[in-house]
């Protein structure tokens, strides 16, 4: 529908420089809004109805292009990093006013109203302003989605402003390159240029409660997935991308919190959005249902191909990126929560994905250890496409997120370790990567017996078995666990070659501890004692 812009929940654009606009479309369902994106030639459907899109030059996020800006609030707050790129005020006045200009010379905009944070006490409004109608279907997606009752007198908090079709010059604007996504927390406002990725939308989030949340309301902010059992046990996953936050966190048999982003209060697990961005590389309806299943009208599908003269989707296909995704709202998983918050947890899960083969598929980690394992941030990915490169790249990403906390990481590393004493909460390591040997050697560790050890964990069976430690990591893995081999659960005993595996454990077991020498001088000597033995 095409409104005016001095229609009431509108009027606030001109407060944040947008004035002269021929046609805004508020508040338009999903079904609107993908006509909108068919009518512009801005995507297809596939054979399930869903909405296809390409991002076009950017398939991923661009941690080198993310800025905030560096102001008397963030001066000496923010702990600036590879991560957290300062940006002087006034660039991100010319940025500010370059976006504004350049969305008033389109001919309609897309404006939504939305929130993040389930739990009411620490709702946040959000307004996004979207050059297409796409991106925009990904808010919807995404976020929380308010009754007409709260919109009749919506108070956005936050601004979003999206312009993917405006290219910057770098040196005026004083950024890297043509793309940027800059966060004001003086004007509580996003301005994302250049980049059609829309999860540079749902990170900005994400970034901004980060720094709010643990230092305004006491809360954790984590970048994990979050379920719930029959009983009221809420189990946390963290992760990188790729190790399974996504895939695990939807179990038929428990209730779905949340995906991706949560927050810890003194008596609630929360998530943060509305919706799943699930990576669909390699999907299959037999290993993930849920998530196979929630591709169809309203889901939004990004940078994948279709089979030759079909519509129908080749989720195998990585020619575009390996970064395939799909966004879809909470409730088009079966078994979502709803609202979306949970109870105290009583398991977290690390979830690794060992491209060396080295970690065990699960392992109980002690308090220390647990300090040790979330400040480290371990995961490997597969060796690329480059010609000549055939070892796993190992990422250590703090906190599993380290592109997105703008406050030191010693900060959430001390929140959760107060966390998990006080409420005694069990800690595994799960490794959903390699075994009986790295990649290219070994196999990936199948879905079923991952899922089978998680349950064990979840349902207590693990408590009354036996447990070995390994020699290099120290950690101690269950002799036996339902429905699993026991010859997995130990990975020295997958390898043939067992002086391989010991070689390769100690490059791990190194690398792991190069990683912590920046951490060193401010943990514990009971965290320092869990680092892995040389």
């Amino acid at each position: 529908m095409s409104v005016s812009v001095t229609t009431l929940p509108l009027r606030g654009l001109a407060r944040i420089g947008l004035h002269n606009i021929d046609t805004l479309y508020y508040q338009v369902s999903p079904e609107e809004l993908i006509l909108d994106s068919l009518r512009l030639g801005q995507g297809v459907l596939n054979d399930t109805g869903a909405l296809v899109i390409k991002t076009g030059e950017f398939t991923g996020r661009s941690p080198k292009d993310k800025f905030i800006v560096k102001d008397e609030i963030t001066c000496d707050t923010v702990h600036w990093n590879e991560f957290n790129l300062p940006i002087e005020q006034k660039y991100f006045d010319i940025i500010h006013k370059k976006i504004t200009s350049y969305l008033e010379s389109q001919p309609a905009l897309w404006v939504r109203d939305c929130q993040a944070c389930a739990d009411p006490r620490y709702r946040i409004n959000i307004r996004i302003v979207n050059e297409r109608p796409a991106n925009n279907l990904f808010a919807y997606n995404m976020f929380l989605r308010p009754t007409e009752e709260e919109l009749d007198d919506f108070n956005p908090h936050w601004h979003i402003l999206s312009a993917p079709g405006l290219k910057l010059d770098a040196a005026e604007c004083g950024i890297r390159q043509h793309n940027c996504a800059v966060v004001s927390f003086k004007h509580k406002m996003i301005l994302i240029a250049g980049t059609n990725y829309t999860g540079e939308i749902k990170k900005g989030i994400f970034t901004i409660l980060n720094y709010i949340l643990p230092q305004e309301k006491n809360v954790l902010s984590m970048h994990c997935s979050a379920n719930m059992g029959a009983k009221g046990d809420t189990a946390i996953f963290f992760g990188l991308s790729g190790t399974g936050k996504t895939t695990l966190s939807a179990d038929r048999n428990r209730k779905l919190i949340g995906d991706d982003e949560h927050g810890w209060t003194a008596d609630t697990i929360f998530n943060f959005e509305g919706g799943c961005y699930a990576k669909t590389i390699n999907l299959t309806e037999e290993k993930e249902p849920e998530i196979y299943n929630a591709i169809k009208p309203g889901a939004l599908v990004e940078n994948i191909t279709f089979f030759p003269g079909t519509n129908r989707i080749n989720f195998d296909d990585a020619s575009i990126t390996e970064n395939t995704r799909v966004s879809y709202p909470l409730d088009f998983i079966s078994n979502a929560m709803e609202p979306s918050i949970g109870g105290l947890p009583k398991n977290i899960f690390f979830l690794t994905c060992d491209a060396f083969g080295v970690l065990p598929p699960i392992s109980k980690l002690t308090p220390g250890q647990a300090m040790y394992q979330f400040i480290s941030g371990y995961t490997a990915k597969v060796a690329g496409t480059e010609a000549g490169v055939t070892e796993p790249k190992p990422t250590f990403s703090a906190c599993f997120g380290a592109p997105f906390l703008p406050l030191h990481p010693g900060k959430y590393a001390k929140m959760l370790g107060e966390k998990m004493q006080e409420h005694k909460v069990n800690v595994w390591m799960v490794n959903t990567g390699w075994t009986g040997g790295p990649y290219g050697v070994g196999s990936r560790m199948k879905l079923k017996y991952t899922r089978a050890m998680i349950t064990a964990a979840l349902e207590g069976q693990l408590e009354k078995v036996r447990f070995e430690t390994c020699d290099v990591f120290g950690l101690a893995i269950p002799a036996e666990c339902p429905g699993v081999p026991q010859d997995i659960l130990n990975p020295r005993n997958t390898w043939t070659d067992k002086t391989a595996y010991d070689n390769k454990a100690k490059y791990l077991a190194g690398l792991f501890v190069k990683n912590f020498e920046k951490y060193k001088d401010g943990v514990s000597s009971d965290i320092l004692g869990a680092a892995p033995t040389l």
